[in-house]
């Protein structure tokens, strides 16, 4: 899974790639080089001796051989420096593209898929499984690719030097490899449970700052960090016993390098005072054995890589490999007739893996200018029934049509520009609030912003505020209150002005005062507009159009406010729990 993400990510950058592979290969031969040219120094040249059998040492050779070995060395640097710019690049660019793809793909998922993987797991997929992927690109780009030049090119230089030393390196190599690759196939376990693990910390994490108030007013914060210290000391221990391993691995390197040294130096010392070898052809050895397993070296650090970039790689193909339960379709209808109706036809839902649906048989139709509600218990599938409508779920039977074109027929952007919509948690972005608003229409003016605020009953506490509209708000929305949030978000919806408006329990904060006064506004000066409303509050929805009482799934009554009191004994018991006899009549 590994090779394959990563075939496909540098496959657009092979330009760089090859200069990374051109700037090593160049770096990698003047640096072989240079051992040759040091023994040629030391034998022809420190070590000269003279017809006179005395020490002659060739001042110009050693001048010679002393320039050349400066410009290979300054050579050797330039690519190195070339080599490492155009891997950093490569490696910088593939990162950016996983987070785009991972984002994207995300993006088109439903809220199936979305539910299944968790937040927590979706952040540190984009995060921190795609920065251990470009690390390891990386890593590779500026050591890996070198190694194998460095590597093979050592040992047909070293053979040159002297053949009678060789087994020195048939040992050392083999036992390089084989003590790293045991180190390494251990460490792989390690680093999936750590994973697994920081998505833990994370969610933990996530769900403290997101329930901070929860947390303090039921006096839990003890309990909570228990929590967090328990996924913290897992992290913990992963990390600490993948450490255990890593830091093994480098004095085993260091071992086998060292007593590779003494080997050649010990070896090679009897071979030069039986003539069979010079004091530069020694040096020289030395120096490519030392490269030779520097370069093995080397490689352990992109090995050390390799375990957990292999994991994050599995998760991140994992999210890219994952096709959304709501696809579009193959041949959409890209215009629709802007009749604003809205049909169920036999609608049923359930949830994967579900034993009975959460919505059976509904059918109801809502037309242009007409106020539809629905009320019902707790679980009664209100919120599942609207969330149809824009295809955040895909009904499992009978059709949703929206203008008279079946939602799953209909693109994807055409349908979600027909629709408002308002949610349960209304959900504010970090900026000002004319960009929350205008997130529903991007042309908007300031004057159409300040009209739908009036409308939402936002105007006057916006007006209050330091810089009115310009002003900012934090993420959340945490820094207004519930009721400010509500109406900033119809407000949002409104801005839009969509043939449908959908509004998911969005009366809830508000006091019945500004809800009688947001529902006078909307009637007056928002009209030609389907409106669907899911609402806990009677009061909020006696003057629909229609009333739909949902209970486990199915509706059970249908019609006016009055209607459903003299027909419906499940709309009297919900009336009867909200408002005083007299009200309800």
């Amino acid at each position: 899974m590994l090779w394959k993400l990563l075939v496909t990510s540098i496959r657009p950058y092979g330009r760089l790639l090859w200069g990374v592979i051109l700037f090593q290969l160049a770096q990698s031969m003047a640096n072989l080089y240079l051992p040759s040219l040091n023994a040629h120094l030391i034998d022809k040249g420190v070590t000269n001796v003279g017809a006179n059998g005395l020490p002659n040492p060739n001042i110009a050779l050693i001048w010679h051989d002393g320039g050349i070995m400066l410009a290979l060395s300054v050579l050797q640097i330039t690519c190195a420096i070339a080599a490492v710019y155009f891997g950093a690049k490569m490696a910088m660019k593939v990162g950016r593209d996983l987070r785009a793809k991972i984002f994207n793909r995300v993006g088109s998922f439903s809220e199936n898929e979305v539910q299944k993987f968790g937040a927590p797991s979706l952040i540190t997929r984009t995060t921190n499984d795609v920065q251990q992927v470009q690390m390891l690109v990386l890593m590779s780009a500026t050591l890996m690719i070198s190694a194998p030049f460095m590597a093979i090119g050592g040992v047909i230089m070293a053979l040159q030097q002297d053949v009678g030393l060789s087994w020195i390196m048939v040992v050392a190599i083999p036992v390089l490899l084989g003590a790293v690759g045991a180190i390494v196939s251990r460490m792989v376990p390690h680093f999936r449970r750590m994973q697994k693990r920081i998505d833990v910390i994370n969610r933990v994490l996530r769900e403290q700052l997101t329930g901070i108030r929860v947390v303090r007013a039921f006096v839990r914060e003890p309990v909570e960090r228990v929590r967090f210290a328990k996924a913290n000391a897992d992290v913990t221990e992963s990390a600490y016993k993948a450490g255990r391993l890593m830091v093994t691995m480098f004095p085993v390197v260091m071992v086998v390098l060292n007593l590779s040294s003494i080997a050649v130096i010990w070896f090679g010392a009897s071979r030069i005072q039986s003539g069979e070898m010079q004091i530069g052809a020694l040096f020289a050895f030395l120096t490519y054995l030392i490269q030779i397993l520097m370069a093995v070296m080397m490689a352990t650090f992109l090995f050390i890589m390799v375990p957990r970039a292999a994991v994050a790689a599995d998760r991140i193909q994992e999210v890219l490999a994952t096709e959304s339960s709501v696809v579009p379709s193959a041949n959409p209808v890209t215009r629709l007739d802007a009749t604003g109706t809205v049909e169920f036809r036999d609608v049923t839902f359930s949830y994967p893996g579900a034993e009975k649906p959460v919505l059976s048989g509904i059918t109801f139709t809502a037309k242009r200018g007409t106020r539809t509600a629905i009320v019902g218990s707790t679980g009664a599938g209100k919120t599942t029934l609207i969330n149809l409508i824009p295809r955040l779920y895909d009904a499992t039977g009978g059709q949703v049509l929206v203008d008279g074109v079946d939602v799953r027929d209909a693109d994807l952007d055409v349908l979600w520009k027909s629709l408002g919509l308002v949610p349960q948690r209304p959900y504010l972005f970090n900026g000002s609030v004319a960009s929350n608003l205008r997130y529903g229409n991007p042309d908007a003016t300031d004057d159409e912003l300040w009209e739908a605020l009036e409308i939402a009953q936002a105007k006057p506490f916006v007006t209050e505020m330091s810089e009115g509209i310009e002003t900012e708000v934090s993420q959340g929305g945490t820094t207004v209150s519930g009721g400010q949030r509500q109406r900033l978000s119809i407000a949002r919806a409104l801005v839009r002005e969509p043939e449908i408006l959908i509004f998911d329990d969005s009366y809830s904060a508000l006091d019945t005062a500004t809800d009688a006064r947001l529902r006078a506004a909307i009637r007056a000066k928002v009209k030609d507009v389907t409106m669907i409303v899911v609402a806990q509050r009677v009061s909020s929805i006696v003057d629909a159009d229609q009333i739909l009482v949902l209970e486990a799934g199915e509706i059970v009554a249908r019609g006016t406010h009055s209607e459903l009191l003299k027909t419906s004994e499940t709309y009297r018991e919900i009336v009867s729990t909200q408002l005083r006899a007299e009200d309800a009549a």
